[in-house]
């Protein structure tokens, strides 16, 4: 099998893209002719190519569509809603393959992406096989972590057991199972989807190298190496394999797993498929959109997020229209957009079981109170609702710590309450306690670091984060827990059109955003090298901007983009005590 891979298979440019019409739109490739759709909508684009999927007809504007919306195969007169990618006529019938249309908030231009191959699972296709009871069981430890015994074999997901993610600000909400850090080295190999520290725990790996530091550790191909950190963790694992998307991996001669990538952050986001004796798992986890949303249909279980709630925005903003009403009404409206799309997600993909899971964490310090009681995320209780209301013939799984589905009993009679058991009687469902200090020490400890006592740092840190060319100007400045200012801290302005480090703002028309950082989770990031997700994702920060406007190629660059190895802070050192005989802070 060869690796699945992103192409584009057509490109606009910004005065392309500006010519496009609400609505529908045909577009032609210039060199190769083909036809593709793009529809314009008032919150994204959509797009696929212009061929049925019945007998690869070619689509005409629908003379009878009054909405704009729809379009009829010129073979059989099949209809297509290419704002939903629903074939409307015959309805119920097929879904159309889409393309991801990515465009481009600095140039302006459009691409239209697709995986090839489109659905890399149906190669060398295993009937399904008659399982027995035990053969196949999923046993859920906490938030993302499922332990799945598939036969004689053991493979752990996402294991996040102890400690913090995004520095200080998640928590774990489930007590794992007493025995879960010894399940979890005693397992046969591990998967972890991307480098979000409530997938990869930095934490909870420590601990397990310490006991098996040789267990085989599987992630995929992405851009951004889901290890990258490794070196500078300090955790000491040698068997780590990363393995190309679309392909097979066999663990046995009945289990066998393949990795796919996220069709919105392919560069850091993965998905899964296991595979036992013809039986498949589906966990998307924290996809956005999945394997570009071609997914296999009537598999025997999928897992997927659900909770909503895993971003700093809106919470973290203030200014402007950020009342506490608005941000009110926009996370109930969210919450409800989310549960609706995993909803239809079910529905449209029909697996046997379905089980929301990579949600249960909490804002537990107590400094991060107005987060945990603004954060309302959906329950998965109520997701599972939504779906056995939509689609009663689904069994739902709402999973509690030690609890294990039994997929042979539950396949065989989903009314067997055998099928799934639950914790004994007694089990602690939900933790009470974190460990706040043994956690937070470590983020203290980088606030005194020697490079904080020379100004220069700033200047070099941003020089060595690479980013710049981009008009905008942000202020930051250092704060206590309750973000307000640090007496004696940094607060210092960048202006990135030129990279430089402005005492006041600059004249010309830019773009402003002004970051409030708590100093030990800021000083912790710079120091190390780290992402700004420990600030953005971790509620670590407060924002005001000016116009509101999100610059994604400036977020991205500092969630996702920024030099491998750390900075060269020894030689910073030395380089900057020889200019001044010493360093002060200035």
């Amino acid at each position: 099998m060869t690796s699945q891979v992103s192409k584009t298979v057509l490109r606009l440019e910004a005065e392309d893209v500006q010519t496009l019409k609400d609505g529908i739109n045909f577009k032609k490739h210039p060199e190769d002719s083909k036809c593709y759709i793009i529809y314009k909508g008032k919150d994204k684009m959509r797009a696929c190519r212009n061929q049925c999927k019945h007998q690869g007809g070619l689509f005409i504007a629908d003379i009878e569509d009054i909405d704009g919306r729809t379009v009829r195969c010129t073979k059989h007169y099949w209809k297509l809603n290419v704002a939903t990618m629903e074939y409307v006529n015959p309805p119920d019938s097929f879904m159309q393959d889409e393309l991801e249309a990515v465009l481009s908030d600095t140039e302006g231009s459009l691409e239209l992406l697709e995986l090839n191959p489109p659905d890399p699972w149906t190669a060398e296709p295993r009937e399904a096989q008659e399982l027995h009871a035990g053969e196949i069981t999923l046993t859920y430890i906490t938030h993302a972590c499922m332990e799945l015994k598939a036969g004689n074999k053991r493979m752990m997901f996402d294991p996040w057991l102890t400690g913090p993610a995004f520095a200080r600000g998640w928590w774990l909400l489930h007590e794992p199972p007493s025995d879960a850090m010894d399940r979890l080295s005693q397992a046969d190999l591990i998967y972890i989807s991307h480098m979000h520290s409530d997938h990869l725990s930095y934490p909870t790996l420590q601990r397990l190298s310490m006991k098996r530091p040789d267990i085989p550790i599987y992630v995929g191909d992405t851009s951004r190496p889901v290890f990258w950190y490794l070196e500078k963790s300090g955790v000491n694992l040698t068997n780590i394999n990363v393995v190309p998307f679309g392909v097979w991996q066999n663990v046995d001669e009945h289990l066998r797993f393949m990795i796919l990538m996220d069709g919105v952050h392919p560069e850091m986001d993965t998905c899964l498929i296991v595979e036992y004796k013809g039986h498949m798992i589906l966990n998307t986890v924290d996809c956005t959109r999945p394997n570009n949303g071609r997914l296999p249909h009537g598999v025997d279980v999928m897992m997927s997020d659900f909770a909503g709630g895993a971003s700093g925005f809106p919470m973290t903003f203030h200014g402007g229209k950020y009342t506490e009403s608005w941000k009110a009404d926009f996370i109930k409206n969210e919450r409800k957009k989310l549960l609706k799309y995993k909803t239809q997600l079910v529905k449209s993909l029909q697996p046997k079981i379905y089980c929301p899971f990579a949600g249960y964490f909490t804002e537990a310090h107590p400094s991060d109170r107005y987060i945990k009681e603004t954060n309302i995320k959906n329950s998965a209780a109520d997701l599972n609702e939504s779906i056995r209301k939509s689609c009663p013939n689904i069994l739902t799984w709402t999973p509690l710590p030690g609890s294990v589905l039994d997929l042979a009993l539950a396949l065989n009679d989903p009314s067997n309450r055998s099928a799934i058991t639950e914790p004994p009687n007694g089990t602690k469902i939900y933790k009470d306690s974190w460990d706040f200090d043994l956690y937070l020490e470590e983020l203290k400890a980088s606030v005194s670091a020697e490079i904080f006592k020379c100004k220069s740092w700033i200047q070099y840190y941003y020089n060595w984060a690479g980013f710049k060319g981009y008009n905008l100007v942000i202020r930051v400045i250092e704060t206590e827990d309750d973000f307000k200012p640090l007496k004696g801290g940094y607060d210092y302005l960048v202006d990135f059109l030129d990279l430089s480090f402005p005492d006041e703002r600059p004249e010309r028309d830019h773009a402003f955003e002004e970051i409030k950082n708590r100093v030990n989770v800021m000083r912790h990031v710079i120091l190390n090298g780290r992402l700004w997700d420990d600030l953005y994702i971790g509620y670590n920060n407060r924002m005001s901007r000016d116009p509101d406007v999100y610059h994604h190629k400036f977020w991205n660059h500092f969630q996702t983009e920024l030099p491998l190895s750390a900075p060269d802070w020894d030689g910073f050192l030395q380089t900057a005590c020889e200019r001044s005989n010493g360093c002060a802070l200035s």
